[in-house]
């Protein structure tokens, strides 16, 4: 077992993925990012300590269909998707032994496998054979032979969404299944974040495939008005006031400050200095959007035992120094440590692509900044989002086509029907919650929440540390999925002996 290494390329690419506007003429477009890691919170990396990369892993590439859906003969083309198996806990393929398939998300499929431990944990609950499999687009699963050649335009890109990426899984998984001659063995799709969100699409979709799917803090309402857009940033408030009211108030009051600053004559050179940016700022937008990041990811990932709101916000209350933006600044050092800079580290763009991307066409999530948190205002504008989408990729984005494909209105009239077996699983402090199914929905379609959870909390490597709430609720969530299997077994047991007596 080997302890993972994230290297600061790395955490470059998830500081700037998760960047959002808090201040801004310009539309944003860049969502926060649904990734089951803790963003910048990588900066801390004792957090992620026990996590561990299994030597028992096995790295696989699947010849994968490019398109779908369609029978041009572009559509024929393939690529090589990469996927990875751990065969040390699996019961085998004779007892019909189970498999549990990850399905990977927004990033590389390399830090999902050092990071997501609720495979792992309970593994040997199931006797159950691991499988991760890499999104398209990402990693070293990438069409057209290059990352350059695939991100070349709207054309190249057009075969990049979430419809073509569960059918991704769909056929993998069915491979590994006739391969392994596992032709009954139960399969339990997981994913967090937006890899939640395709875990719960594929039970939907393909329930030949998949006996069910555990999705941890997806949040699948947050379209197409099913979720008021300033739900996010509510709860990053919320987060902050519960933690301290003084916190909450300074940093209320210090965009305005910051705004003050930079209309005076050399402001932008004094907001430099006191923040120690690692490049002069060029507009004060720039150093809020960079503070506004800190607060939502404090917020997101507000994990145990470190919980980063308190971290942050004992930095603000603990400042020495009287003024508002002083004490701002002991937040940020109280969050990152002690560097030589802070604020705008140099980044990659050409890593950002694809989120951007996805959020450009299809999975637009509408979140703006209202008028009571600790931000200034910032609506969710669907016009100025079309446009920047449509400078950037000369297409305009399908805000409708999610709730089309998928479903998300009338959830529970729907699928308390028409669905089954689906875990819901979300930790309230989390801003993407309130886009989460947070009530059961049937019997089999479960909402399993807890009040002082973050953003998948639940899927994440158990620690010696965790407290009783988070065990339970991985504890409730393996108990739900083994009576899931129980049904299964029955049922099959009932047809095969059916069948055997038929023969007979």
């Amino acid at each position: 077992m080997n302890s993972p290494k994230f290297s600061v390329r790395w955490l470059q690419f998830m500081v700037m993925i998760l960047s959002i506007s808090v201040s801004s003429s310009v539309a944003r477009i860049d969502i926060p990012r649904l990734s089951p890691t803790r963003g910048t919170i990588l900066e801390q990396l004792d957090l992620l300590s026990s996590a561990a990369v299994s030597n028992d892993l096995q790295t696989f590439y699947y010849t994968q269909t490019l398109d779908h859906f369609n029978y041009r003969p572009e559509s024929y083309v393939t690529f090589q998707q990469r996927y990875v198996m751990n065969f040390n806990y699996w019961g085998g393929a004779n007892g019909s032994a189970p498999i549990l398939a990850y399905l990977g998300a927004e990033g590389p499929l390399d830090d999902d496998l050092a990071v997501i431990g609720w495979l792992n944990d309970n593994a040997i609950h199931f006797n159950a054979l691991l499988v991760y499999i890499e999104h398209r687009y990402y990693g070293k699963s990438i069409p057209f032979r290059s990352k350059e050649e695939a991100f070349k335009n709207a054309s190249t890109l057009g075969y990049f969404n979430s419809a073509q990426a569960i059918a991704d899984y769909a056929e993998i998984i069915m491979h590994i299944k006739k391969k392994l001659r596992a032709l009954y063995s139960p399969v339990i799709v997981i994913g967090g974040s937006y890899g939640g969100m395709l875990a719960s699409w594929f039970r939907l979709k393909y329930p030949h495939v998949a006996l069910g799917a555990l999705a941890s803090s997806a949040p699948i309402l947050y379209f197409d008005k099913i979720t008021p857009t300033g739900a996010y940033f509510s709860v990053v408030t919320k987060d902050f006031r519960e933690v301290s009211e003084t916190c909450y108030q300074t940093i209320r009051k210090s965009w305005s400050e910051i705004d003050k600053i930079a209309s005076q004559p050399l402001g932008l050179s004094t907001l430099s200095s006191k923040f120690q940016t690692c490049n002069p700022l060029t507009d004060s937008s720039e150093l809020k959007d960079r503070l506004g990041l800190m607060y939502v990811s404090a917020a997101q990932y507000n994990q145990p035992p470190m919980y980063p709101v308190t971290v942050v916000c004992g930095g603000i209350d603990g400042s020495e120094k009287e003024d508002i933006l002083s004490k701002i600044f002991a937040g940020v050092v109280a969050y990152r440590g002690n560097r030589s800079c802070y604020i705008n580290p140099p980044t990659n763009e050409s890593e950002t692509k694809g989120w951007r991307w996805q959020t450009c066409s299809e999975m637009v999530i509408p979140i703006g900044i209202g008028k009571n948190t600790m931000f200034q205002p910032d609506p969710f504008d669907l016009n100025s989002f079309t446009k920047e989408c449509k400078k950037f990729y000369g297409v305009p984005p399908r805000p409708h086509w999610v709730t089309s494909y998928y479903g998300g209105h009338d959830i529970k009239l729907i699928l308390q029907r028409f669905g089954s077996n689906i875990i819901f699983s979300n930790g309230l402090r989390d801003p993407y919650s309130r886009g989460g199914v947070l009530e059961n929905i049937s019997e089999s379609i479960l909402a399993v929440s807890t009040a002082n959870g973050s953003h998948c909390l639940d899927i994440l490597p158990e620690r010696e540390t965790d407290p009783e709430w988070l065990i339970r609720q991985r504890k409730i969530e393996v108990k739900i999925i083994k009576g899931w299997m129980a049904k299964y077994y029955a049922d099959l047991k009932s047809i095969q002996t059916i069948g055997f007596q038929a023969e007979h």
